[in-house]
């Protein structure tokens, strides 16, 4: 079973904004000040975004593009990888899972979606969504940081990540999982683990100071040591300079490439790019508006297509 895969789905923004619905629990969005903010946002948006995807192109990897419609508005259709994830298994069987959204708004993006995975084809689809109407949530790769190797999971908990959903997941997927606490420097609980953590092929790359408890924290890094991944531990600091939200995947040569924005890589000290650099090609698209507005980054804009 592969950790990565060349093969990505990203939606290109059409009214791309502030989202006041998830703004409840994301502490990394910032609102703009501006009358004329939103078109501002809108046209800068669609300007990172097409530069990161001709970015990766340019590095071998196949990026499927779904262009948004203005109706129904989904600010935040730019991130695909919380409403769904793929899946293929030992015997090459493919699987489609569907998640419940904490925000109503983000719900409507699934009929969008819907579009391009019905090109797809799925051996079986796993739809969670109904967790919805009893107000529990698991945000796809948002709330899952998955070791597909090993067939471990790895969530913080949070207004969006609850652990009956990830259990249920976890048992349908036949994966195991462990489920922490991460907390900002504020106490207030980060709205998703793939922000604190990153795992690839060798490395895992985590937010150790956000982990308070200390048996989580030794927990955690016992449960990575024992899957062969080397920790490069990252600060509060960076973890909000993005710097856990990469994406490790490969291009069609079989290289392996650590995706992560400009801001991120910025914020690495010169010994973790050392160390990164030793197994991997580090790709940096530049996006700080749709970081800025949406509060996600680089790995939040791909979808895995396995």
């Amino acid at each position: 079973m592969m950790q990565t895969t060349n093969h990505v789905l990203m939606v290109r923004p059409v009214r791309f904004a502030f989202n006041e619905e998830t703004a409840a629990n994301n502490a990394f969005q910032q609102k703009s000040g501006t009358t004329d903010g939103a078109q501002v946002i809108q046209r800068q948006a669609v300007e990172e975004f097409d530069a990161y995807v001709e970015l990766l192109r340019s590095e071998g990897v196949t990026v499927d593009v779904l262009q948004d419609t203005p109706e129904p508005f989904t600010p935040d259709s730019i991130f695909p990888n919380n409403c769904f994830s793929t899946h293929v298994d030992n015997h090459g069987a493919h699987t489609l899972v569907l998640y419940p959204m904490f925000a109503r708004n983000r719900r409507l993006e699934r009929g969008k979606l819907r579009t391009i995975l019905n090109r797809m084809t799925f051996d079986r689809v796993v739809d969670l969504t109904a967790w919805e109407n009893d107000n529990q949530f698991l945000e796809g790769t948002g709330s899952l940081i998955l070791d597909r190797e090993h067939r471990m999971a790895y969530a913080c908990l949070s207004p969006r990540t609850d652990e009956r959903v990830l259990k249920l997941w976890a048992e349908t997927m036949g994966y195991d999982y462990f489920a922490f606490n991460s907390k900002d420097e504020k106490g207030t609980p980060v709205y998703h683990t793939n922000v604190v953590m990153h795992i690839g092929t060798h490395f895992a790359i985590v937010c150790m100071e956000s982990i308070r408890d200390i048996t989580q924290r030794d927990r955690l890094c016992s449960l990575l040591a024992a899957n062969g991944k080397e920790v490069v531990d990252i600060s509060l600091s960076q973890m909000h300079r993005f710097a856990g939200n990469m994406l490790e995947l490969h291009n069609d040569q079989g290289e392996k490439l650590l995706v992560m924005s400009t801001t991120a890589r910025r914020s690495l000290t010169p010994q973790q790019v050392l160390t990164l650099e030793q197994d991997l090609r580090l790709v940096t698209p530049d996006i700080p508006a749709i970081e800025t507005a949406g509060g996600g980054s680089a790995r939040c804009m791909l979808a895995e297509i396995f």
